[in-house]
């Protein structure tokens, strides 16, 4: 291949500026991060008064004896047990009755999709008062009930009980993001070929057979992608538990990504061992990525397009 200088060089110009901002902000931080799991390093101290002590693997030894590793292993089991199957199978609903051809369904979508660009932040705010024990909208009909009828119904405390906290997070986290996934689930939708389902009705498959055996099959590379980013974001869960709840009550709802957080810039500032944790956590999210590339050959179907 012969070099044009004009050609490639104004390629690589191109790509130098991105290039660039991958070393600098996403390559250089993740080695730098390895390097600092395998020290002592304190960061309430200055450097040079306590320079980083190398400990080899003594973080990650540390990470494990700790009595918060398994409240927070299995906090995140339980993220991860229910938004991504929630959100998989809301989204999928809301798509379906979005499809559909009727006047004025852009503006619905438009709601739909309005939770996603609203910050995490308001979101939270909003979500505590409703959560609110005594004047909550959400406990306001279990109250309602209690008074008119002489129930004895003690409506949940949401943000202050270890029972209900995670629940709270839950809720927070599906209201903020199934229009994302309903915009993707929509877009599958959309490039399924209707003469499949018109050829399908000809030969009188109902609704339900239709939808068992055309949409859901060839939905499938749609679901699996959704599934995929559903459970890395499940495992990356930060904004929503450290905004309403602060990950309590006791740690109740504390998130892998808020030990994190407190366990560099909290009391102990351990940076070390927060790096170690980040590299675990990185660990665990990229073993369930690659048993979901392995699953998939199981279930997911691309259509090949041969006749």
């Amino acid at each position: 291949m012969k070099w044009r200088p004009n050609r490639q060089l104004e390629g690589y110009a191109f790509l130098l500026p991105g290039l660039l901002g991958f070393l600098v902000f996403t390559i250089f931080p993740v080695i730098f991060a390895l390097v600092i799991s395998l020290t002592n390093w304190n960061l309430s101290a200055s450097i040079f008064e306590k320079p980083p002590q190398f400990v080899a693997f003594g973080n990650y030894l540390d990470l494990f004896e700790l009595p918060i590793f398994k409240q927070v292993a299995g906090n995140m089991l339980f993220y991860v047990a229910a938004i991504v199957p929630l959100q998989t199978l809301l989204s999928l609903l809301i798509a379906l009755g979005l499809n559909q051809k009727l006047r004025g369904m852009k503006g619905f979508r438009l709601i739909y999709y309005m939770p996603v660009i609203t910050t995490v932040v308001a979101g939270a705010l909003v979500f505590q008062l409703m959560f609110d024990r005594d004047n909550g909208l959400i406990n306001a009909p279990l109250w309602w009930l209690a008074e008119t009828f002489g129930l004895k119904i003690q409506p949940p405390e949401w943000l202050t009980s270890s029972a209900w906290s995670k629940t709270a997070v839950v809720i927070l986290t599906l209201w903020k993001n199934v229009g994302f996934t309903v915009i993707i689930f929509l877009a599958g939708l959309q490039a399924i070929p209707q003469d499949l389902h018109e050829a399908a009705a000809i030969d009188g498959a109902d609704n339900r057979q239709r939808f068992f055996n055309i949409t859901l099959p060839l939905l499938s590379p749609t679901t699996f992608f959704v599934l995929v980013i559903l459970v890395i974001g499940a495992f990356q869960l930060f904004d929503e538990a450290f905004v309403m709840t602060r990950g309590g009550p006791a740690n109740a709802s504390l998130t892998a990504v808020g030990a994190i957080y407190n366990t560099a810039f909290g009391n102990t500032s351990r940076m070390g061992l927060a790096a170690a944790m980040s590299w675990v956590l990185f660990i665990v999210i990229f073993a369930f990525t690659l048993l979901q590339q392995w699953l998939q050959r199981r279930w997911v179907y691309y259509e090949t397009g041969e006749g």
